[in-house]
C-alpha cells in the first residue's frame, strides 16, 4: 500500500493482486495528470440535479474513482480485478463513520453498457485498441452536447490508433501538454458522425484444429490463434483424462473446449479475470457442446473463489503482464494458487516462452517439473502435486 497525493486529497492505494515487497504503485502519472486537470476545471461540475453524471473507464486499480469517491460515478471495467481493487481500495479510504465510497459507485461490466447521458467521462486508454473502440461505439450514445470527455495515458503506449479511434467514433481532440510521460486527450462529440453497431465479437475459423472461435474486443489473440495454445494443443495426447478440469487464464476457452472433445466425461472449469474472455468461452464452448452442462464460466482473480484439493487437472496459458506491466508476477500467482487447489496426485500443465524461467519456479513449487515438447519459442511443462 502506498500513498497517493491529488488535489482531491491523500489517497492510501493497493495494487492487486497483493503481493509481499510490491514495487509497483497502483497509480501512473497518467492518473495525477487527470485529476491535477479535474481540480484545475474545478469538475466534475454540477448540473440542475445537483449530481453530475459521471463515467470512469478502465480506472486500473481505483486511484481515479478513489479521488472523486464523495461524487456518484459508473466504474466500467473489463477487469474484475480492476472493479475488485476498486472496492477494496475505497474501503480503505473511506473515514471513519462514513460509509464506504463503493456506495456511491455501479459496477458495470465489459458486456453491460452504459445507461443514461453522461456529464462528464473519464477515459484511461486501455492496452487493445480494440477493446477502446467498442467502448467508445457502445458510449457514444450516452453522451450529449455539454459532455466532457478526458482520456488520459502514458505516452509511450499512446499508439496513432487510439488517436483516431476517437476521431471516427466520437469526435474532434485536442492534447494537452506532456508531463511525467503522460498526456491528457480531449475529445469534442461531433453530433454529425453516424452512430455505428460495434463490430465485436469477431471470429476466425481455424481448419487446424477445427473450430470457429468467436472473440470479444479484449480476447488476447483476437484474430488467430495463439500460437502458445496451438504449441500446446499438439501435446494434449499425453494429457490425462479426469474428472474435474481447469482453463486457467482461458482467454477464448479453446484449451478446455479441446480438452472436453478428447474427455466429454470430464466436468471443465473456465477462469479468467477478463469479462470479455469468459463470455467467449461461453459462446465458444455452447457453439461446440449446444446444451451440454457439465461446464462453469468464472470471471475471477485466479482460484480465489475454488476450494483447496478440489480439481484434478489444470491446463493454463498464463499472462505475462498486466495492462501494460510486464512481469512474472501474475503466473507464479497462479502456479501457487494451482497448487493449493489440485487434489493430491492432481496436475498442472502449462505452456510458456521458453526464455521465462517458469521450469526452475515450478520445480521449486512442486517439486518435480518435466518438460513435455519444446520448439524455438515455447515450451510445455508438468508438474504433479504430490
Amino acid at each position: 500500500m502506498d500513498l497517493f497525493s491529488s488535489p482531491f486529497g491523500e489517497l492510501k492505494l493497493a495494487r492487486w493482486p497483493l503481493r509481499k515487497n510490491e514495487t509497483l504503485q497502483a497509480w501512473d502519472a497518467a492518473d495525477a495528470l487527470l485529476l491535477e486537470h479535474l481540480a484545475e476545471q474545478n469538475l466534475p461540475k454540477t448540473n440542475a440535479e445537483n449530481t453530475p453524471k459521471l463515467l470512469i473507464v478502465n480506472d486500473t486499480f481505483g486511484a481515479l474513482s478513489c479521488a472523486l469517491r464523495d461524487h456518484h460515478l459508473v466504474n466500467w471495467s473489463d477487469s474484475c480485478i480492476s472493479h475488485f481493487a476498486a472496492q477494496e481500495n475505497s474501503t480503505l479510504n473511506a473515514g471513519e463513520g462514513e460509509s464506504t465510497a463503493s456506495a456511491k459507485q455501479v459496477k458495470l461490466t465489459s458486456m453491460e453498457s452504459p445507461e443514461g447521458l453522461f456529464d462528464l467521462v473519464l477515459i484511461k486508454i486501455p492496452k487493445t485498441t480494440a477493446l477502446l473502440e467498442d467502448q467508445l461505439i457502445r458510449l457514444r450514445p450516452h453522451l450529449h452536447k455539454d459532455s466532457v470527455i478526458i482520456a488520459a495515458g502514458m505516452i509511450k503506449h499512446l499508439q496513432k490508433s487510439a488517436f483516431q479511434c476517437f476521431e471516427k467514433n466520437i469526435g474532434s481532440l485536442t492534447t494537452s501538454l506532456a508531463k511525467k510521460k503522460a498526456r491528457l486527450i480531449f475529445v469534442t462529440l461531433d453530433e454529425a458522425l453516424p452512430q455505428v453497431e460495434s463490430p465485436y465479437p469477431t471470429s476466425y475459423e481455424e481448419s487446424e484444429i477445427s473450430l470457429t472461435l468467436s472473440n470479444h474486443a479484449n480476447v488476447f489473440s483476437r484474430d488467430h490463434l495463439d500460437l502458445g495454445a496451438r504449441f500446446f494443443l499438439k501435446q494434449f495426447a499425453e494429457v490425462p483424462a479426469v474428472e474435474r478440469a481447469v482453463d486457467l487464464a482461458c482467454g477464448n476457452g479453446v484449451l478446455g473446449i479441446k480438452y472436453q472433445q478428447q474427455a466429454p466425461g470430464a466436468k471443465i472449469q473456465f477462469i479468467d479475470e477478463s469479462y470479455m474472455a469468459v463470455a467467449s468461452a461461453q459462446d465458444n464452448y455452447q457453439a461446440v457442446f449446444p446444451g451440454k452442462e457439465t461446464a462453469n464460466f468464472d470471471v475471477a482473480d485466479g482460484f480465489n473463489q475454488t476450494d483447496s484439493d478440489s480439481v484434478d487437472l489444470i491446463l493454463c496459458n498464463p499472462p505475462f503482464h498486466q495492462q501494460h506491466v510486464i512481469g512474472e508476477q501474475i503466473a507464479l500467482g497462479m502456479f501457487r494458487d494451482s497448487k493449493r487447489c489440485l487434489a493430491q496426485g492432481g496436475e498442472l500443465w502449462v505452456v510458456a516462452n521458453r526464455h521465462l524461467p517458469y521450469a526452475a519456479k515450478l520445480k521449486l513449487l512442486f517439486g518435480n517439473c518435466r518438460t513435455v515438447a519444446t520448439n524455438k519459442s515455447f515450451a510445455v511443462y508438468r508438474v504433479v502435486k504430490r
